[in-house]
């Protein structure tokens, strides 16, 4: 059967009856590889999206652009025009996570937004850092009532990161906003990952959530060593006059070089 994209309707209707998969992906590479995977959405930068080479790569892929929210243009006019532009280069939904008059203003014009829960990083000095949000039962109140307030707003989902498991599956029965999972447990309708910690090419902290499946940094730092070690081996080539040797050069007949080098004599 031909896997077909998503719409917002399918996936709304499969709330509670099947967990969609979420990867962030930042290169060609990566993007070809969720698709072949099958992997359900993708997260991606704005400009890849915008590429016309983005749906020959990832034709059933639901594409969400995002970035933080201090990389945006501003102003609530200049993300409506933003995501206005997302879903001209085909966009299936966009990420948001600014205030709920933008979030409103978007979603009045049919624009699906997903915002922003529990730990958000742009904003988490307000709530104490790179930490969990909602081991509190107050807390976790703050968080449904953040949901509550998207959905009346009109937005299609949320992220909702690093909270108790439990507090997800809580207000999963509670919302129609599509709930995608970082950190937040099995509980949402969507499992989100970074494809920098899924293949190991994450050099710094590892998330807590995340799950490396892979050690391709330890791949690339061979085949820096046997890039290096090639390079090396050139130099020394050309240090002892071994390279360009015979295989790597054209030939030409002896009695036309002959020709050619009597006539070069006869004019210098």
């Amino acid at each position: 059967m031909t896997r077909k994209r998503p719409t917002i309707a399918d996936i709304r209707a499969n709330k509670g009856k099947y967990q969609y998969t979420m990867m962030r992906v930042e290169s060609w590479d990566e993007l070809a590889a969720a698709e072949a995977a099958g992997i359900d959405m993708v997260s991606v930068p704005p400009s890849m999206l915008a590429d016309r080479r983005f749906r020959n790569v990832a034709p059933t892929l639901f594409a969400i652009p995002g970035l933080s929210v201090w990389e945006y243009p501003g102003p609530t006019d200049d993300f409506l025009r933003w995501g206005y532009e997302m879903m001209r280069h085909g966009a299936d939904a966009v990420y948001c996570a600014a205030s709920i008059e933008t979030i409103r203003r978007m979603a009045d014009e049919k624009i699906p937004v997903i915002g922003h829960v529990g730990l958000i990083p742009h904003y988490c000095t307000w709530t104490g850092g790179f930490k969990a949000v909602g081991k509190t039962a107050e807390s976790a109140w703050d968080i449904y009532e953040r949901c509550r307030a998207y959905e009346d707003a009109g937005a299609f989902g949320v992220e909702i990161e690093v909270v108790p498991p439990e507090v997800t599956e809580e207000i999963s029965k509670r919302t129609s906003l599509f709930l995608v999972s970082m950190g937040g447990g099995a509980g949402g309708d969507c499992q989100y990952l970074f494809a920098c910690d899924v293949l190991g090419t994450n050099r710094g902290h590892m998330p807590r959530h995340s799950k490396k499946y892979v050690d391709l940094a330890k791949e690339y730092d061979r085949i820096q060593e046997m890039r290096i070690g090639a390079f090396k081996n050139f130099v020394k080539d050309v240090q002892k006059g071994t390279y360009p040797s015979e295989p790597y050069l054209v030939t030409a007949p002896k009695a036309e070089m002959a020709a050619f080098r009597k006539k070069m004599r006869a004019k210098t």
